[in-house]
């Protein structure tokens, strides 16, 4: 039964990871709502299923890293990502704990996921989206970096800020994916390093590694498929499906919490 619950929160990972839902709010969600406790419910487990999208986001950009550390004329994109990482890493940093503790509260989940569904709906609508990953200003980079940062709270979505951000800055919806997910690459890896190092500190061995192989193993296939996807989607269909769904998954977060009182 736990390498079930792990292969689906596994897809839940890797397709909640880059859909402009939020990752952390799903993965809390899903075992609040079925009851499943236990190593799937863990830290450390969350830890693992990112490593899988991690992995995803290396993988399908391969290309594009090399070009940016290897080529020349790619290089500015480097740097603008580099940028950009600078505020979720330091809110990370300072941040972690309190975001691992106070902030996986349901509430908090429900009113972030309609905060960034309003912000959302509104950058639909305003401005004209023609700017291009490559013509980014700095500036551009580190205000989507500050909305990476804000993602530390549950609900918020790392790509559905970033992606937001983009398109008030005037980037093409597709533009401002493939950048949220080109810069997340390394706020991932390092945020997966740093917990990886605590847990291995901290001793906690006993894991079920069947069930975090097959965990990282589907979030890894699953986010490949939904990075190709998204692309795709972005370039013909806005953002408003995403818009509907974190208020009807809201909704029912504070419809559920209410049942249960």
């Amino acid at each position: 039964m736990e390498i079930v619950q792990a292969i689906v929160l596994g897809i839940v990972q890797g397709i909640s990871e880059f859909f402009p839902i939020s990752s952390t709010a799903h993965l809390i969600l899903v075992p609040w709502f079925f009851g499943w406790t236990g190593a799937v419910d863990s830290l450390e487990f969350d830890i693992a299923l990112h490593v899988g999208t991690l992995l995803a986001l290396v993988v399908f950009f391969f290309k594009d890293w090399l070009e940016m550390f290897f080529k020349k004329h790619k290089r500015r994109l480097l740097f603008l990502i580099i940028v950009a990482t600078v505020p979720g890493a330091v809110a990370g940093k300072l941040l972690d704990k309190f975001a691992e503790t106070s902030l996986r509260s349901p509430l908090i989940i429900a009113i972030s996921l309609i905060v960034v569904a309003i912000a959302m709906f509104i950058s639909e609508r305003v401005g004209i989206k023609v700017q291009t990953v490559e013509k980014l200003s700095f500036l551009d980079a580190l205000l989507i970096g500050v909305a990476q940062a804000v993602a530390i709270i549950p609900g918020v979505s790392r790509s559905g800020a970033t992606i937001t951000m983009g398109m008030f800055l005037g980037m093409k919806r597709h533009e401002a994916a493939r950048f949220s997910f080109l810069m997340c690459t390394p706020i991932v890896a390092g945020a997966a390093c740093l917990h990886g190092y605590h847990i291995l500190k901290a001793g906690h061995a006993g894991f079920n590694l069947s069930m975090f192989a097959f965990g990282v193993l589907a979030s890894f296939i699953s986010g490949v498929l939904t990075i190709k996807f998204l692309l795709s989607l972005f370039k013909r269909f806005s953002l408003n499906g995403f818009v509907y769904y974190r208020i009807i998954l809201a909704v029912v977060i504070i419809a559920a919490m209410v049942w249960q009182k």
